[in-house]
């Protein structure tokens, strides 16, 4: 495992979490990524779905492209390549960019994982385990051979924080309220890293931008590994049908730029080192960078 103190300067306070990147060819990208290193974040995650680019080859490209920024996977799917392939990816990408680069791993989801055709998802936990355990007895040609990177695990229920706390340097949940950070922090304890993501809209018009988030919300309230969370923090059934607006006021953080900046600093103040800010649009399919500019200032002093 890595040095967490290390990993906390590299990586900062605040970064951006961003899903839309998937969309855009690669010589567009390229100058949305270079745009976001410039505004200043530290660290820029990325996602593995179904139908997103490939984790790693993603990362290669960005990081590339840019000096300085760390670029994270939040996450790269542990059904989509098999261990060795994984922690010698990551191996190879810390090396040739210095250190920019986060590995963040999880079990993603039944319904996608299904969907690949490989392999059927069952026993999330075990699997994890024994995935980790092959992780570590990979094999790299280089010699000498490269640290490993930083490891992140997606993790929200107990026991995957215990994990991510034995066998990780931290854990990256996604889609939380701030509840569910303090209730992280007390399971992680005080040394590994622990980063959430964090979707929010720049609208203060309550109709408006509860519309956005709740578009968003739509997909992942249909998830049993998000529902399931969110029932273990207490919301009932009710609230995750809507979803009832204390939920979508719960999950998203919206209204102005000091309401969004509010909630980076609960998340920080309930116990994380570092929040991923996911700026949401009114067209899901575009990167939200004129938010992100207006942003980008407050954030970083958050």
């Amino acid at each position: 495992m890595s040095d967490t103190v290390d990993l906390r300067a590299t990586i900062g306070r605040v970064g951006v979490w961003s899903f839309a990147l998937d969309r855009y060819p690669a010589n567009e990208e390229r100058d949305l990524v270079a745009e976001i290193e410039d505004l200043g974040f530290p660290a820029l995650w990325i996602p593995e779905g179904l139908g997103s680019k490939e984790a790693l080859s993603h990362a290669g490209l960005i990081l590339e492209t840019t000096r300085r920024v760390v670029v994270a996977t939040g996450i790269a799917s542990i059904w989509a390549r098999d261990p060795v392939a994984m922690m010698n990816g990551g191996r190879m990408l810390g090396e040739a960019f210095s250190g920019r680069f986060v590995l963040g791993v999880g079990v993603s989801h039944r319904t996608t994982v299904d969907r690949r055709g490989a392999f059927t998802y069952a026993r999330p936990y075990t699997h994890m385990a024994h995935y980790l355990d092959a992780m570590d007895q990979a094999r790299y040609p280089a010699r000498p051979v490269p640290p490993a990177p930083p490891l992140l695990l997606a993790a929200l229920g107990p026991r995957m924080l215990a994990l991510a706390s034995e066998r990780a340097d931290g854990a990256h949940p996604y889609f939380v309220p701030v509840e569910h950070t303090t209730k992280a922090r007390e399971a992680l304890g005080t040394g590994p890293l622990l980063a959430p993501e964090l979707a929010a809209v720049l609208e203060p018009d309550p109709e408006t931008a509860r519309g956005i988030a709740r578009d968003y919300m739509q997909h992942y309230l249909k998830l049993e590994n998000y529902a399931n969370n969110l029932r273990r923090l207490g919301w009932e059934q009710s609230d995750i049908d809507g979803p009832t607006d204390a939920l979508v006021d719960a999950i998203v953080a919206w209204g102005d730029q000091d309401a969004i900046i509010r909630r980076v600093r609960d998340h920080l103040d309930a116990g994380a080192d570092h929040v991923s800010v996911q700026v949401l649009g009114p067209d899901p399919a575009k990167l939200a960078i004129e938010q992100l500019r207006s942003l980008a200032p407050a954030l970083l002093e958050a």
